[in-house]
């Protein structure tokens, strides 16, 4: 299994951060290696989404339940169908000064082994992209005046 955990304290408001994470539907807009995303059933808290991903020549298509937690600005989000063995991610944001604190993590593992190994060695990449995407869509959200 492949995780990571990361603590980063930005810029932006923690409302923004929850906002940016949680709008799950505009990924395909800035994350780059999201190629489609739809979301399949939404209610007030929770919705399941597949998402689409490519990066170099692989591509996988996968289905995840997405707890909402707008009071205590969480985002949690767990594979249901796909390649992965398991897949889970965690958004917490906390207000800090002007801007927040974001604590992110993830855990994953494929199905595959040879799809694990290649994914494995490109991991730490991704994910300083993934952190930098979502701040940067942030940065334009609040440069724009939109939320």
């Amino acid at each position: 299994m492949i995780s990571h955990r990361e603590t980063r304290i930005v810029p932006y408001p923690a409302e923004l951060m929850y906002a940016v994470v949680s709008d799950v539907e505009k990924y395909p807009e800035f994350l780059p290696w999201v190629v489609a995303l739809r979301v399949l059933a939404r209610d007030e808290n929770r919705l399941t989404a597949e998402m689409a991903v490519g990066y170099g020549a692989l591509r996988e298509r996968y289905t995840s339940d997405v707890v909402l937690d707008p009071a205590a600005l969480r985002v949690d989000v767990a594979q249901t169908k796909g390649p992965f063995k398991i897949l889970e991610n965690h958004w917490r944001f906390t207000p800090s000064g002007e801007g927040c604190e974001i604590e992110f993590s993830i855990l994953f593992e494929f199905r595959s082994r040879l799809l694990h190994s290649v994914a494995g060695a490109k991991f730490e990449k991704v994910m300083l992209r993934l952190a930098d995407a979502f701040e940067a869509r942030a940065k334009t959200l609040k440069e724009n005046g939109l939320k």
